[in-house]
């Protein structure tokens, strides 16, 4: 009863219902990718929906005639019942909801928009293609997927499939995750042998190899933040403008000037390039004597990143 409770109070929550619709929208985006770069052409990518494409081949020359959206579900399900066994309950509702709409919203793509309408055939490799070059294709997987997927992992969520199998991996095998990944993805791409030439296998492969750099590089993007550090005579003012105005944190270290051997507060603070930009501003429109330096930080864990904490900065900097 408690944890039907408990269910019940996540659910009623504005960020409940938030990410859902960016989970939504993600697999959204990510079943496009799918239906117009990968089944046209037949390119295999390392991924689960890659798989699927090679085995609604498999089955259609056999005779067998089963959607695409039907194998991915099917597949996306075997893999949910391994990971709820030999992982636990660690991905949770967000993995099942993903994995298990992507195969529905490629259908979806297929009411709106048949991709034989957009299709022609590509000369060299007599496959048809939306862009008319498997490069062009590859580009825009890559590019849709990695966005798609960086996304998803910014909410702590994952599009299934081969995040799944490689989590798998990663804790029964020790690899590194985007060894588990490359690994898995590799393997995929090789059954691509089944129904197309060297040409198109070799190609999936780069396109897994860079689908997972492009993730890194979005994934840092959406991340990103300023680790700036101010050496100031008016640190008191900035420190006051930080939390009352900005509600951030800071941290005051007590430096020694390696020139004037003067002693000298250091303050410490972690912005977004917003904020960043508004603390430049009051700085320069204040003319306050400032030394100040900022690098990029990819990463940020801990209470930072929760919206609660920073209202509560603010109810307590009101109160003051």
């Amino acid at each position: 009863m408690s944890k039907l409770l408990d269910t019940l109070s996540v659910v009623k929550t504005f960020k409940f219902w938030k990410e859902l619709v960016i989970m939504t929208l993600g697999m959204f985006v990510t079943a496009a990718a799918v239906y117009y770069f990968l089944v046209p052409s037949k390119l295999i990518i390392g991924t689960i929906s890659g798989l699927s494409i090679v085995l609604s081949n498999i089955f259609a020359a056999a005779g067998i005639n089963i959607g695409l959206s039907v194998i991915i579900m099917t597949i996306n399900a075997i893999l949910l019942i391994l990971a709820w066994v030999l992982i636990g309950h660690e991905f949770g509702a967000k993995t099942v909801y993903t994995a298990m709409i992507l195969g529905p919203l490629t259908d979806v793509w297929d009411a709106i928009l048949p991709w034989q309408k957009i299709a022609n055939e590509n000369l060299t490799t007599g496959s048809m293609s939306v862009m008319g070059d498997p490069w062009l294709d590859l580009c825009c997987f890559v590019l849709l997927l990695s966005a798609a997927q960086a996304l998803m992992f910014s909410i702590n969520a994952s599009t299934g499939g081969l995040d799944i199998l490689a989590k798998i991996v990663n804790k029964y095998l020790h690899f590194d995750i985007g060894t588990s990944v490359s690994i898995a993805g590799a393997v995929i791409c090789c059954t691509a042998f089944f129904i197309n030439d060297f040409r198109m296998v070799v190609i999936g492969l780069i396109g897994t190899w860079i689908n997972g750099l492009v993730v890194d590089y979005f994934t840092a993007s959406l991340n990103n933040r300023k680790r700036v550090c101010i050496v100031s005579k008016e640190y008191d003012r900035i420190r006051r403008y930080i939390i009352d105005d900005l509600h951030r944190g800071c941290t005051l270290y007590e430096v020694i000037g390696g020139y004037s051997n003067e002693k000298s507060i250091e303050l410490e603070v972690l912005l977004t390039k917003d904020e960043f930009s508004k603390l430049l501003a009051f700085i320069k429109d204040n003319e306050l004597p400032a030394f100040t330096t900022a690098g990029n930080v990819s990463e940020v864990y801990g209470l930072w990143t929760k919206h609660s904490h920073k209202k509560k900065i603010k109810a307590e900097a009101e109160s003051r």
